[in-house]
This record gives C-alpha cells, structure tokens and sequence, in this order.
C-alpha cells in the first residue's frame, strides 16, 4: 500500500476519458475526491480507486438522463459508428470468456439490438444531447445503455397517434412489428430482445417515460407496468 502507483490528473483524465476541469470539479465537490501529497497542490488518484468509481454503471446512466450529470467519457457513444465498434469490443471480449462460447452473440444481440434501437428513432431529432451511454462490466455481468432521446411514447406516437400512455407504448414496441421510422420495415427490434431474454438465462430491466419491464429470474413474464418515477429517452440494464 505504501509503494502503491498513484497517476497525475491528467492520467486519471485520460483513464476515465474526461477533462482536467471535471476532475477538478469533482475532487472539490466531492464526487471523486483526489489524493494531495504533503499537503500540495497536485492532484493525484489510486487506478483501483478510478477502477471503483467507474464501475457504478447504473447510477452514471441514471443521473445522466434525469439531469445530464456528467460521466466518464468511455461510456459516451455519440454515434452508431462509435457504438457498433465498442460493440464488437465488448463481443470480443465476452468470447474470451470461459462460459460464454453459447450467450457472447445473443448478449451482443440483444444489446445491439436497444442500442441501434436508440440511433435510428432518434437520429436528426435528439432534443438536446446526441448519443448514448455504453457500458458494461464483464465480472459483474452487466450491460447498461441509456439515451436522453425522445422516448418510445414519443417515438410510436409518429404512426400509433392513438397511444395515449408510456406503458401502452412500451408495450407495442416489445411485442408488435411496428416502427417509428414509418414507412420503414423495421421495428422487430425491440419484440427480438424480448424473445431472446425469454428464452435466455438473461435479467432485463427497461425504463421509458414512467413504463418499467423488469423480466427476472425464473420468472420470465413479460409485463410493462407503470413506475414511479418519468425517465426521459430510455435506459435499459442486461444481466447475465
């Protein structure tokens, strides 16, 4: 512990994929305290305590969609492009997991699937911040996506005017070929993650507006119920 390697700011900055400044922000807040050698004036940081501080994925997608607080910049994909080749990181990786030879595809699938979900309903039409939020955790088993986009509600209503709910909305999108992106054949996505999850050793938690589906453990029963709290865009976590 005594000869333990502390990293400069600007190799926390680089670690985390944030500014000097929201380094700074955080240490004087409180978010992310920074060590001070001898009373000085430098910042430094443990890695295990950068390790610790970014692996609370859930809370990071949370706080960024209800009040665009800011998270580390590996977790941002503000294109498909950008996604799709974290995607086929994460895939990789999975693949060099022991257990895994039979789920690597269909967790890549299923979150592919939610991620593109998010790109192309809300492409040209992002009310503030383009993008996503990306990440996942290999030992805890947990994949974690989020956007602060229009939200499926919003989405449908394009070619189901008649939708008068969140949870009605949520409802079609996981169980109906339907899209938002009229007159385009598409729309399977979504019904496809809910297929897999079923008939997969998979948890799915899915939240948009106040419409929560939470499809866990044994019991694999799909229901869209009303939550207590409004989600803007859509945050999903999968559990494997």
């Amino acid at each position: 512990m005594m000869d333990e390697k502390l990293l400069t700011i600007g190799q926390a900055a680089e670690y985390l994929g944030v500014s000097l400044n929201t380094l700074r922000r955080w240490d004087e807040s409180g978010k992310l305290v920074a060590i001070k050698k001898n009373g000085g004036t430098h910042r430094y940081y443990r890695e295990k305590d950068l390790e610790i501080f970014a692996s609370d994925l859930m809370k990071f997608a949370s706080e960024w969609i209800a009040n665009g607080i800011e998270f580390p910049g590996t977790f941002y994909c503000l294109t498909s492009s950008i996604f799709n080749a974290r995607l086929t990181k994460m895939e990789y990786a999975l693949m060099q997991k022991s257990g895994f030879e039979k789920l690597y595809s269909l967790i890549t699938l299923i979150a592919g699937e939610i991620g593109d979900n998010s790109f192309a309903h809300n492409i040209g039409k992002w009310p503030d911040t383009a993008g996503i939020f990306f990440g996942y955790d290999l030992e805890k088993r947990i994949v974690v996506l989020a956007d602060r986009g229009l939200g499926i509600l919003e989405t449908l209503r394009h070619v189901r005017p008649g939708l008068s709910s969140h949870v009605a909305a949520v409802q079609v999108a996981f169980t109906e070929f339907i899209s938002g992106r009229a007159p385009e054949k598409r729309g399977n996505g979504l019904k496809l993650v809910r297929e897999v999850v079923t008939d997969q050793p998979f948890d799915l938690f899915y939240t948009s507006g106040d419409a929560e589906i939470r499809m866990q453990g044994r019991d694999k029963a799909f229901r869209v119920t009303r939550g207590q709290h409004v989600v803007r865009g859509c945050l999903a976590k999968i559990e494997f």
